[in-house]
């Protein structure tokens, strides 16, 4: 083999790699449903390319929404008038409900596209996984890292989604990298790389001011090993405070107003400025007055506001537990319960071999120093970043680790020193270690968000352990109706509540809806429960954004009891017109809506108690759970007394 060939060899084998991770990532989507957060950020992202207005979901990175929007844009998608009350409350949910299903164009065209865009940002995390490592390890050390990133469940999992977690990734590690190598070599082209990536950063995800402590530390880091650099790194990030604000600015239009004056008049945020700045304390403080002296775009400033404020109470389920704060724990638990089993055996192992290959015996200290600085930006950006995690109360999904995986991919090229000819005992640990995990991912193949490993039951247990977008996000609303539509009795009736943006009636699913957990304001009609199919998401089983968690008390069956005397008067309301009007004479319409709406909830989740403990027929999916309930079970189950309701959980836990 010639020496070109030798060099090209290694290169056609990474681009092989990214082109199947690519196919991976967003083919495993072709049969998916839109999951929760999609819809909003390809709506957002739209409205801020076509009016230039930057109300609608501001919350979730301006760059990465205009990136999985632009074929949308660019394709003229239409989109739903703007003369009513949900544009002029910033509604992006009752919004994006009305792009996706009521302008008459197929959602699903536009909604791949997006996803096919955000693949694109995860072949681009892939390629720097590669040259990093190469650089550290060598082509061998590469090609390892990149077969790890390659067939990761978890990147595969997001790489596909049009969201901003792969995005944000991508531009925290190469944030990190940028400015090491801007540090370690001094230069007007590293600066304005290393400033431009800053600046994307900050339009990424509001998880960029993570990025001022890794700075920090690495400027420390490389002054402890320089002398005389202290007046340029000063300078030096003065420039990239510069170059980031000019680029927030141009990515809001350079206008403050996140309001476009030119549109139907919009008046007011989907939470209103004062109740913000009165739920964020220090933080809505600071923010108050940037946007008084309008230092940064309003969109910018408000998008910050709303994450500080949703990031400090929100419910969270872990382990068979709620809670509204979180837990010191949940990212370790995500993190072992959703990375691949092989993967964690390499992380550990090359963490050591890439810290003990660069110490060299008999060598002098500075050399050693010197050698392990080079760890120093991933170092950093997995300390920094885990550090700030395990504190967050906001712990709703795995995703929110993914900006420390390519950390560990790339530390994984250490095992490539191990790849010898003829192959040695670490030769094939490694290779064994390679093919154990593609063939995690090939399984799963194409239900990567439900990926769980074996230490803890695999991903027909996961809903046990994590829900929302660690294993339920919506996403198996087709793969529930191809079963339904094979599998339902003649005259037999199908029940389904889920978590997600996905419209059942979109694929004409012959299913009666029941509590569902969306924010399209729909209302919640009285629907009269009787044998059947029942389908119902692991998120909405667990009940984790339901209004009853935890223990059934005595109290919530003395309220259900009390609110069942009315399911009469509830079934009368729906069904008839004239039933209506005179109820309504009795009582207004708000505490009709309000006595029902607690009724169903309480009903679905004394349901649900009864359901954890019985075996279902079907799992969609490994989210949506399906039961085939008689009379009695319902009976028992919805309607029945404490006693019945007990003793039915009691034998369905013994059968199972």
């Amino acid at each position: 083999m010639s020496p070109r060939a030798k060099r090209l060899l290694p290169l056609c084998a990474a681009a092989l790699l990214l082109a199947v991770h690519f196919a991976l990532a967003v083919g495993s989507k072709l049969h998916e449903s839109t999951t929760s957060d999609e819809i909003v950020h390809v709506t957002g992202g739209f409205t801020y390319w076509k009016f230039n207005d930057y109300r609608l979901h501001p919350e979730n990175g301006n760059l990465p929404q205009r990136w999985v929007a632009l074929p949308a844009w660019l394709a003229g998608s239409k989109f739903p008038g703007l003369d009513q009350e949900y544009w002029r409350k910033s509604d992006s949910w009752v919004m994006g409900h009305e792009f996706f299903y009521e302008t008459g164009e197929d959602h699903f065209p536009k909604l791949m596209a997006a996803r096919a865009m955000t693949g694109l940002f995860s072949v681009g995390l892939g390629l720097l996984v590669f040259l990093w490592s190469r650089r550290l390890f060598g082509t061998a050390g590469a090609l390892v890292s990149l077969g790890f990133f390659t067939f990761s469940p978890t990147i595969l999992a997001h790489g596909g989604l049009a969201t901003s977690d792969v995005c944000m990734g991508f531009f925290m590690l190469a944030s990190v990298g940028a400015y090491w190598r801007h540090l370690r070599n001094p230069g007007a082209a590293g600066f304005a790389l290393s400033a431009v990536v800053l600046g994307l950063a900050c339009v990424a995800k509001f998880s960029s001011p993570l990025l001022c402590p890794m700075f920090l530390l690495l400027a420390a880091a490389h002054l402890a090993t320089t002398r005389g650099e202290t007046g340029r790194i000063l300078l030096s990030a003065a420039g990239h405070v510069g170059v980031a604000f000019a680029i927030i600015w141009a990515f809001y239009g350079f206008r403050y107003s996140a309001f476009n004056p030119a549109l139907p008049a919009a008046d007011r945020f989907i939470c209103s400025w004062d109740v913000l700045y009165g739920r964020i304390g220090a933080i809505g403080r600071v923010i108050h007055v940037l946007a008084n002296h309008r230092v940064l775009p309003e969109g910018f400033l408000y998008g910050a506001a709303y994450v500080a404020d949703t990031s400090a109470l929100r419910g969270a389920f872990l382990n068979g537990e709620y809670s509204i704060f979180g837990w010191r724990s949940f990212f370790p638990w995500t993190f072992a319960l959703k990375s691949t089993i092989p993967f964690l055996l390499a992380s550990g192992l090359a963490a050591w071999v890439a810290v003990r290959s660069r110490i060299e015996a008999g060598a002098p200290a500075r050399r050693t120093v010197l050698r392990l600085l080079e760890l120093a930006p991933l170092l950093v950006l997995f300390g920094v970043y885990w550090a700030v995690s395990i504190r967050s109360h906001l712990n709703i999904g795995h995703r929110h680790l993914i900006p420390t995986y390519p950390v560990l991919f790339i530390l994984a090229g250490s095992l490539g020193a191990w790849l010898t000819r003829p192959p040695q005992a670490g030769a094939l640990v490694v290779g064994a270690l390679l093919g154990w995990h593609a063939g995690e991912s090939l399984w799963i193949y194409p239900h990567y968000l439900a990926y769980f490993n074996e230490l803890f039951g695999g991903p027909r247990k996961g809903y046990l352990h994590l829900v929302d977008s660690s294993l339920d996000w919506g996403q198996d609303l087709p793969g529930l109706n191809d079963w339904l539509h094979a599998n339902l009795l003649p005259g037999e009736d199908a029940y389904l509540s889920y978590f997600g943006t996905g419209e059942p009636r979109y694929y004409h699913m012959p299913v009666k809806r029941l509590v569902y957990m969306n924010a399209f304001l729909e209302d919640e009609p009285y629907v009269p429960l009787g044998p059947g199919v029942y389908c119902v998401g692991a998120s909405m089983l667990q009940q984790v954004y339901g209004s009853v968690r935890g223990p059934w008390t005595l109290e919530l069956e003395k309220e259900y009891q009390f609110l069942r005397t009315f399911e009469p008067a509830f079934r009368a309301y729906a069904e008839s017109a004239a039933e209506r009007d005179r109820l309504l004479k009795e009582l207004p319409a708000e505490k009709w809506t309000q006595s029902r709406d607690r009724f169903l909830h309480l009903r679905f989740a004394r349901l649900c108690y009864y359901l954890r403990v019985r075996k279902p027929d079907e799992v969609i999916g490994y989210s949506i759970f399906v039961y085939r309930l008689s009379a009695e079970e319902v009976r028992a189950a919805t309607g029945g007394s404490l006693k019945d309701w007990s003793a039915l959980i009691e034998r369905s836990g013994d059968s199972g």
